[in-house]
């Protein structure tokens, strides 16, 4: 049902590799739009390469939010993805044009979506934290996450082991109160959207995504991303920096401080973003009010899937 009342958003999400990109700025030239990054990589400066940022020419004059906005050295999280995400749809409310989410990262698009808070400051504890921390040192990530099983095993469902932060957040929580975060994201998540929107999520066969993935890593090794990484080390970055624990960056640095070859590196980035791209499938199969586009379906014409997307969007009173 459509309230135009509502802020209108629109919503292109995926997995790596499935061409969100080109879609997005081909749908914002199309219908007078300007596209906010939900992508947890690409807002740092000097992380081009291995975040496959979107280029200047790639952008087509469309204008782009959320990207190199921050130094590596800074600490992006979902809280600072809202903020930032927030005062950007009014940029762009006010500037006349339609906001589009595009990106991967489905936690920050649901957390953006139903306004919700995932992040309550009134239960947080240093001490806990601290001594979580310690054992993630002293015992190691599966271990944490099996003392997060025993007290809320939906949380660790949905939550992967090298996820440490989450893992604590999540444990955190409970020793504070007692109760599920689990329970908790699940109340917040059926709160109504404070915008009228369309959550598109593209998709392509299984294989074939695959196959983009390794591709995408060739490329990004023959354009130099072993330079890239190595100009962020010699600025004094570590894999204690939230900005080089992304994939691709934590992997080149490993082959940098002699730990694996870099064979091993690139087999690792590989096979890692293939695992990624199938968790952040199965993350959107899990949202609601989401509109599958599967691109064999389209004959693989992006032309046809962005007529698709506008029918929707009229239906919706969004353009």
């Amino acid at each position: 049902m459509q309230n135009n009342d509502k802020q209108s958003l629109i919503i292109i999400a995926g997995p790596t590799a499935v061409g969100k990109t080109a879609l997005s700025i081909e749908l914002a030239k199309s219908i007078n739009a300007s596209i906010i990054s939900a992508d947890s990589m690409q807002v740092y400066k000097h992380m081009d390469i291995g975040s496959a940022k979107v280029t200047k020419d790639e952008m087509q004059g469309i204008k782009h939010y959320l990207i190199d906005v921050l130094e590596p050295e800074e600490e992006f999280n979902i809280a600072t993805f809202k903020q930032f995400a927030k005062n950007d749809i009014e940029y762009i409310k006010n500037d006349g044009k339609i906001p589009i989410i595009a990106g991967g990262t489905g936690f920050y698009i649901q957390a953006l979506l139903y306004d919700i808070n995932f992040d309550d400051d009134a239960n947080k504890s240093d001490e806990i934290r601290d001594r979580l921390e310690n054992l993630i040192t002293t015992k190691g990530n599966e271990f944490v996450h099996n003392m997060l099983r025993k007290v809320d095993e939906k949380a660790a469902n949905e939550i992967h082991p090298n996820n440490v932060k989450r893992v604590i957040r999540a444990l955190e929580y409970h020793y504070l109160t007692g109760e599920k975060i689990s329970k908790h994201n699940e109340t917040e998540r059926i709160k109504e959207s404070p915008y009228n929107f369309k959550y598109f999520v593209i998709n392509e066969d299984r294989a074939l995504l695959y196959k983009n993935i390794d591709k995408r890593v060739d490329i990004m090794i023959e354009n130099g991303l072993v330079d890239e990484v190595k100009a962020l080390k010699e600025r004094g970055l570590t894999k204690d920096n939230i900005s080089m624990q992304g994939l691709g960056y934590k992997e080149i640095l490993s082959y940098l401080n002699n730990d694996i070859s870099l064979e091993e590196a690139v087999y690792i980035i590989k096979r890692d973003t293939r695992h990624f791209a199938k968790r952040q499938l199965t993350w959107f199969k899990r949202e609601k009010d989401v509109i599958w586009i599967n691109k064999e379906d389209f004959s693989f014409d992006n032309n046809k899937i962005i007529e698709f997307m506008k029918e929707q969007l009229k239906g919706a009173g969004i353009i």
